[in-house]
């Protein structure tokens, strides 16, 4: 039974955009030019192309959007049984089985006209058997708007729902609205699930995963679920029925005994009950949340009676308080272990066991008789590792502890080299040559030489400016030249004015257009 993944669902267009999108595309793929003056078995020809194409789009398109969306009967119980209580399969069945219809519709319209546009004996009659055709294609697809529509809402809600993997390890939160299975969920995995002091702040399923013995966990929180016959439930409440229906996993059902969710003891005792079918062959537990407020101990003693029901049942009772994250771990490491366990049990007692065990043979050897056979090792073996263990190189880390605080790390004296060359210093290489080699030893003397020299000339005032007096020539010469680039400014701008409200709608150079074909 193939995962499903509804985030890759194609968007479905309305009706008019589809129609749209069609035509658009036959009148961009297709031939637009014939004459009159053709054969008619090339006017034919051209006529029927466009149908055809036409016709081939709508159908592929249609094909895409039907397959893209997933058949109930192919996908896991529980997304399709979710997607019952989401959508109503009957009227998701039917808005598939619509657009199957309206695809065959279009293809025997196609496949009349063709036929008919073989007894076609002018243009005009084939263009408007054209014309027919691709109208009647047009008005099939108009009658699937609203199935269209529907179709597209679906497919948003469906990219919304969160990827749950039906066949991976898997906890599942349940219990009354309010009681904590969103404070647990954000404490034990990276979710961020919305959490309020009032009930149904959750309203669908979110997923959160965590880790425990280096495996991925799922942990599913999911809507409150309030204690009432089945057939009332509304959707929200559906939803965690339909995961607890139908996921193996490990439950977790919370109780409020500080009763502060608004529902007594009892009531919440009263729903484990109720829906307590659908924990049937599943690990459970019941996790009493908020004892940071008051513990078991501290409850009074009819209400301590109403607890016994779990220890009757041998159903494990954890006490925890999310705020606090008193007991938190403990209780997703219990859910976890017990899930594991229930897993490699069910592996045991699976079919394909006994093929695995049937290829197996366990060799147990019998003991020979009572003599002692100590292990030999020969003497030049035993030679050998004596004289390597005595040849051995002391590491750095025990001679820096023999040496204490004297000791310096000094890598270099290992070096497979000479003596004289272990401590020279590296060549830097650029570019494939020795930047020593374009050292100069002497450099910071000749820059300070060169800098008493420039010293010496600032004194003697080799690079003071001379003082430069403006007299009358010089002056009027500057306000000359001021107004000639002034009077440029205004000129450039008049003649870009000129330009723009005297430009030609048309340019001259366009020839008139002579009108020799008809476009079709």
């Amino acid at each position: 039974m193939p995962l499903y993944n509804f985030k890759k669902i194609a968007v479905v267009p309305t009706a008019k955009d589809f129609i749209d999108i069609i035509l658009s595309k036959t009148q961009r793929k297709t031939p637009t030019v014939i004459h009159k003056n053709y054969k008619i078995s090339r006017i034919r020809a051209f006529y029927m192309r466009k149908i055809k194409f036409t016709q081939s789009n709508f159908h592929d398109r249609l094909t895409q959007i039907i397959q893209d969306f997933p058949k109930l009967d192919n996908i896991h119980p529980f997304y399709a049984d979710l997607m019952n209580v989401l959508y109503d399969k009957d009227h998701y069945k039917l808005g598939l089985g619509q657009l199957n219809q309206a695809r065959h519709l279009i293809d025997n319209v196609a496949k009349d006209y063709l036929r008919l546009l073989k007894f076609g004996d002018s243009l005009y009659r084939c263009k408007q058997l054209k014309k027919a055709a691709l109208g009647r294609m047009a008005t099939i697809m108009k009658r699937q708007a609203s199935n269209l529509q529907y179709l597209e809402q679906v497919r948003q809600h469906l990219a919304r729902l969160p990827s749950i993997d039906p066949y991976t390890r898997t906890i599942i939160i349940c219990g009354f609205p309010n009681v904590g299975k969103s404070s647990f969920i954000n404490k034990v995995t990276r979710a961020d699930v919305e959490v309020q002091p009032y009930a149904f702040t959750t309203k669908s399923l979110y997923v959160g995963h965590t880790d425990y013995k280096y495996l991925r966990w799922q942990v599913i929180d999911t809507p409150g679920i309030l204690d009432h016959p089945l057939e009332e439930r509304n959707v929200i409440e559906m939803q965690a029925v339909t995961a607890l229906a139908h996921l193996r996993a490990a439950i977790l059902y919370f109780i409020d005994i500080s009763e502060q969710c608004g529902h007594t003891l009892e009531e919440q005792v009263s729903l484990f009950q109720s829906i307590r079918p659908l924990f049937n062959n599943k690990p459970l537990q019941v996790v009493c949340n908020k004892v940071d407020i008051v513990t078991v101990d501290n409850l009074p003693p009819e209400k301590r009676a109403v607890l016994n029901i779990f220890a009757d049942n041998a159903i494990p009772l954890m006490m925890m308080s999310a705020v606090s994250e008193q007991g938190v771990a403990e209780v997703k490491e219990q859910a976890c272990e017990s899930l594991l366990a229930y897993r490699v049990e069910n592996k045991i007692h699976a079919k394909k066991l006994d093929s695995v065990l049937n290829r197996l043979h366990v060799a147990i050897p019998k003991q020979r008789d009572v003599k002692i056979r100590p292990p030999c090792i020969p003497d030049n073996v035993v030679a050998k590792k004596l004289a390597a263990a005595s040849r051995k190189r002391k590491l750095e880390r025990e001679i820096e502890e023999e040496m204490g605080d004297d000791y310096i790390l000094d890598l270099k004296k290992n070096y497979d080299i000479p003596e004289e060359y272990k401590y020279d210093v590296v060549p830097e290489i650029w570019e494939g040559h020795n930047i020593a080699d374009y050292i100069d030893v002497d450099i910071f003397k000749k820059l300070e030489e060169l800098e008493q020299e420039e010293a010496l000339r600032e004194e003697a005032g080799l690079y003071v400016v001379p003082k430069i007096e403006i007299d009358e020539t010089l002056k009027e010469i500057k306000e000359l030249a001021a107004q000639i680039r002034e009077r440029k400014a205004i000129l450039k701008q008049e003649s870009k004015i000129i330009k723009q409200s005297t430009k030609p709608v048309i340019p001259r150079t366009t020839t008139a257009k002579v009108r020799t074909r008809r476009s079709i």
